[in-house]
């Protein structure tokens, strides 16, 4: 039940206010915390703690950054070995929390931008190669992407999963011209409601007619919608109280992962990662409420 998943690490800065600010706007804020983070990171993460191996491919800095991203990989026992190191800063993020839990988020890429593709000489692929890449298909049951790698290492991926019929699942986040390029290599679109607007408006088409099998779109507290070769239906959302909404989207990602590479039907891992985005609302830092096997089945028996 090995997922693999290609995608970028950052440090997370987060720090607390009353609300967030507007353009050109000074808020004093209170607390300011440092977390492990980046959306692929994450959705690795969210996916081990629910007892999925992972596999994570991408690129970090020849920094102390770099060095406590790896580790945190590392300590929670992802093969990281397809990481490279790269003359670049590791990559970053800003975040400010509000007090009703909202977030916005600057990412800054840095290393990330030289994120590898799948082997030697593809696209993207930094210039001294990643170790790993020879086995990286080994066991491999899903390949999760997102959208802050360079587009080129995303295509090269899917492709070469394409290629060896492991489904690809994108989360297309950010949304942009080159997620809809990208779409014609996709089995399973996951994204929220926005993202999916943006999406339809670029490709200039409906839901239905995007490309990908299934598309999982989430609805923050309204839960999440699922479409299917042709059939659609939803998975209602769940009352926790908000600490920090930042990784709850990440968490579904790699929930939905890992239930699928476990060979749960898609109904049946949406209803899991349902409930492991709402646990991780309920405490701080992308990765701090990422729940664990035996924490989300505590909160299915309670449902």
């Amino acid at each position: 039940m090995t997922v693999l998943v290609a995608g970028s690490l950052n440090l997370d800065l987060v720090g607390r206010a009353p609300r967030i600010p507007g353009p050109g706007e000074t808020v004093l804020g209170s607390t300011l915390a440092r977390f492990q983070g980046g959306k692929g990171g994450n959705q690795a993460v969210a996916a081990a703690r629910l007892g999925a191996r992972v596999r994570f491919f991408g690129a970090v800095g020849r920094d102390a950054a770099g060095d406590e991203l790896l580790a945190g990989l590392a300590a929670e026992g992802i093969d990281a070995t397809g990481v490279v190191r790269v003359e670049a800063p590791s990559g970053a993020a800003l975040i400010t929390v509000s007090a009703a839990g909202e977030n916005a988020i600057t990412v800054l890429p840095g290393a990330n931008l030289l994120a590898p593709g799948p082997g030697p000489g593809a696209p993207g692929e930094a210039p001294d190669g990643a170790p790993g890449h020879d086995r990286a298909w080994d066991g491999a049951r899903l390949l999760v992407l997102q959208m802050e790698i360079p587009p080129a290492a995303n295509r090269a991926w899917a492709e070469a999963a394409r290629a060896r019929q492991v489904p690809v699942l994108l989360n297309a986040a950010p949304a942009g011209a080159e997620a809809v390029a990208l779409l014609p290599l996709v089995d399973l679109l996951l994204v929220n409601e926005g993202e999916l607007a943006q999406l339809c408006a670029l490709a200039g088409c409906g839901e239905a007619a995007l490309g990908p099998a299934a598309v999982v779109t989430t609805l923050g507290e309204r839960g999440v919608r699922l479409r299917h070769r042709g059939r659609e239906w939803a998975v209602p959302g769940r009352a926790v109280d908000i600490v920090d909404t930042t990784g709850a989207g990440d968490t579904f990602v790699g929930a939905l992962a890992a239930a699928l590479a476990a060979g749960r039907t898609l109904a049946a891992a949406a209803v899991e990662a349902n409930a492991a985005a709402a646990l991780s609302c309920t405490r701080a830092g992308a990765r701090g409420g990422m729940p664990t096997r035996a924490e989300l089945e505590a909160a299915l028996a309670r449902a």
